[in-house]
């Protein structure tokens, strides 16, 4: 098998089998339908069928119903796929509002699907790619897994959770193969961002934008890639910048727009759906 430049084993995206979650829409969606044009064999993995049917209708993929947070669900699925080259742990939630006022059961489900998703994911998924040698995870986290926000307190613990376990199995994966880059989007054009304050001094980006970083990872197996690139060093220099100076940039940005919806009633729908899924 040839070895890249990285000294990872190369994945040709022809012949690659890519599992998705979340992926019936958004981020996920895009994802999708760029890796089939790459030549990829997708599959679509969704809690939500109607929607994964529907987005690998579109591509010719394959969909299966999958609930992150149940390791059943993920072993069944690894089961019947038999191989699985790329996975991207892409599914999500994002609450939002003050910290004392989000209901346990909603924190509950953030860390589950956003951390523990990506566990179940790995433990699933993994042992297979070490056994034949080579193998690709892409873990989409966010900036805010590098840089706090006001309102997004659990969210920002997912996330947090999420970047230091992707950076923890990249070193124990390496020395087999297999590969762990973390994604890291600014805010994202999506349902999770659905009412909120978008622009205004904070980047933002369309779901195609990090369904590139995602593919582009497969040639570079960068540890990290934030979108845009340019967010990379963010979290570094705010380490090195005094508080007050940056309280006041996070004043003069909006910062605790996430606090503030823009559009309640839009993001109240976005609230409900999540409380929806609360088991």
């Amino acid at each position: 098998m040839r070895i890249l430049g990285h000294g990872y084993p190369a994945i040709d995206l022809q012949h690659a089998r890519v599992l998705i979650t979340g992926a019936g829409r958004g981020i996920g969606q895009s994802t999708a339908r760029l890796f089939a044009d790459r030549g990829a064999d997708v599959v679509i993995a969704d809690v939500d069928t109607a929607a994964a049917d529907a987005a690998a209708a579109e591509i010719g993929a394959r969909a299966v119903e999958l609930d992150v947070r149940a390791r059943d669900q993920w072993d069944k699925a690894v089961a019947e796929l038999g191989r699985v080259d790329i996975l991207v742990n892409n599914a999500g939630v994002m609450p939002a509002g003050a910290f004392l006022d989000e209901a346990d059961a909603v924190g509950h489900a953030t860390m589950d699907i956003n951390v523990w998703g990506l566990i179940h994911g790995m433990r699933a998924v993994v042992p297979g790619m070490i056994e034949r040698g080579h193998g690709h995870v892409v873990n989409v986290a966010s900036l805010a897994g590098k840089l706090p926000v006001p309102g997004l307190a659990v969210y920002n613990a997912s996330k947090f959770a999420a970047v230091g376990l992707s950076a923890a199995t990249r070193l124990e994966f390496a020395e087999h193969g297999v590969s762990v880059s973390t994604v890291l989007p600014s805010a994202v054009r999506t349902r999770l961002s659905s009412g909120m304050a978008l622009g205004k001094g904070m980047p933002t980006v369309d779901p195609e934008d990090v369904a590139e970083a995602i593919v582009g990872t497969c040639d570079t197996r960068k540890a990290e890639v934030a979108v845009p690139n340019y967010l990379g060093a963010l979290d570094v220099a705010l380490a090195a910048t005094p508080e007050r100076a940056v309280q006041l940039v996070r004043k003069l940005f909006n910062g605790d727009r996430a606090l503030h919806p823009a559009d309640a009633e839009t993001r109240a729908k976005y609230e409900e759906q999540v409380r929806s899924i609360v088991k």
